[in-house]
């Protein structure tokens, strides 16, 4: 049934996080402009968004996580002012997009293994310091702890690449698949977060928060293909 005019229905409405997009495209506007004016080209800021990661990375492996949360940010900003300098200057391509997605998957894999060895490094700690070993577990830090936080971090490596694998794959068998809540727009933030609040229990917490939606969304777009595939009778 049709609504007033002027007046969209509720399934024409944006949602939040097109808002949210939206929002960060128009505030990003003016410098989007600015680099477009002194010619920088939307690969240079996808490069740069890697460059950033990979810095971030090494800030993790230290443990400078505030200062890795800082890196991320501008690499997100990165993240967003490539496409936007790419429609902005008329040069949307096949290639662009491909290598995007592609940097995007390297940055995060790079991200997560600088957590990652993060933990083993302080286990590795702990072996060559038996008293500091001693003085965790005596606040019931058992060392094993540091080597399950790592093996978090490598499963929310594996699981986040599923969720992008998934939708990669069904898009190739000619599949709509823009399903699933949790992609890497809300990866970065829940690693942002966490790591602001610096070395502590917040990215543990975050690594498992990370690991269990990324199967959670790898699962809806299962369930979806299975839906317009099978459940429709099109493999039949």
């Amino acid at each position: 049934m049709p609504g007033e005019a002027g007046v969209p229905h509720d399934d024409e409405l944006p949602s939040f996080k097109e808002r949210m997009r939206r929002a960060a495209h128009a505030l990003l506007d003016p410098l989007v402009s600015a680099l477009a004016a002194i010619g920088v080209r939307p690969d240079h800021l996808t490069v740069a968004g890697l460059g950033l990661s990979v810095i971030a990375s090494i800030a993790f492996f230290e443990g400078g996580f505030r200062f890795a949360a800082l890196l991320l940010i501008l690499a997100g900003v990165c993240d967003i002012l490539d496409g936007q300098l790419a429609r902005r200057r008329g040069a949307v391509s096949r290639f662009g997009a491909f290598l995007d997605s592609t940097l995007d998957r390297l940055s995060d894999g790079i991200v997560l293994a600088g957590i990652a060895g993060y933990y083993m490094a302080h286990l590795l700690d702990l072996v060559i310091d038996p008293r500091q070993a001693v003085a965790e577990i005596s606040r019931g830090l058992e060392p094993r702890t540091w080597a399950v936080v790592s093996l978090t971090a490598i499963t929310a490596l594996i699981l986040s690449y599923l969720v992008s694998y998934t939708r990669a794959r069904a898009e190739g068998l000619g599949l709509d698949c823009k399903v699933g809540w949790f992609e890497r727009p809300e990866r970065m933030v829940v690693i942002i977060v966490a790591a602001l609040l610096g070395v502590g229990p917040g990215m543990p917490a975050a690594l498992l928060i990370l690991a269990a939606l990324s199967l959670v969304t790898a699962i809806q777009r299962v369930t979806h293909v299975w839906k317009i595939t099978r459940g429709a009778g099109m493999d039949r």
